[in-house]
């Protein structure tokens, strides 16, 4: 089964994250495709009782019951809208598919849902009395955007900003993340009360346990490597 699995190659995981929001996405009531779900305010209902289903409710998250438990593994996979979806879809297509390389598919697996489950954990720890539902992979994706950012702080991306006529140019990969955590920063400090919108908590959350993670997790195997490397380099003629 292990070679089966290791005979594909490219980033197995990354892509069947995508492809498993994605299906979810458009069988959902939020894509707008099943009509299954009614038009108008039935579909509206349809979406409110969706997310409340599938989605992280703090106050009953933090009662710990069962059910309730499980909820941060099934909002990782639900999406809000079009453009909730794809914007997380985008950045684990850009970080995810490296990230997966350096730490081993499983490993990769393991870690994305845990950063998923923190993520989401902080933000109800922080929003105790919220009772919006919370839905979206966003929590994940930023732990593996700072594991990217540990991993591969030299990288280069190709990046979008407003600012700058929204032309595609190329950036170190930590200035890029960095800008995006401080913008994730900046909007959190700006939210107030508990109302609906962006779970920035939990982006930061995410953010940072998956920094810290890769880089409690592979800096020592960096230094190892890194005398190796080093008087390989010497050696060459």
């Amino acid at each position: 089964m292990r070679k089966r699995w290791e005979a594909f190659d490219g980033p197995v995981v990354t892509y069947g994250l995508i492809g498993l929001c994605c299906l979810i996405f458009l069988i959902g009531p939020a894509s707008g495709f099943n009509t299954g779900y009614g038009t108008g305010d039935d579909l509206l209902a349809a979406q409110s009782a969706y997310f409340e289903r599938w989605g992280v409710v703090p106050t009953e998250l933090m009662s710990g019951t069962g059910s309730a438990l499980l909820t941060p593994l099934t909002a990782l996979f639900v999406h809000a809208g079009w453009v909730h979806l794809l914007g997380n879809m985008l950045f684990l297509y850009v970080f995810g598919a490296m990230a997966e390389e350096r730490m081993g598919r499983l490993h990769f697996a393991v870690f994305y849902l845990a950063g998923g489950y923190a993520a989401l954990g902080a933000y109800a720890l922080t929003h105790t009395s919220s009772d919006q539902s919370l839905v979206g992979a966003s929590g994940a994706i930023s732990a593996v955007l700072g594991a990217f950012l540990s991993l591969f702080p030299k990288a280069r991306v190709t990046s979008i900003f407003p600012f700058l006529l929204f032309l595609p140019l190329r950036f170190p990969a930590w200035i890029v993340l960095v800008f995006w955590f401080a913008l994730q920063w900046l909007a959190a400090r700006q939210q107030h009360g508990t109302g609906p919108g962006v779970a920035y908590t939990a982006h930061l959350a995410g953010f940072s346990l998956g920094f810290l993670y890769a880089t409690a997790r592979y800096w020592r195997a960096t230094r190892v490597r890194a005398p190796a490397t080093a008087t390989e380099g010497e050696r060459k003629p």
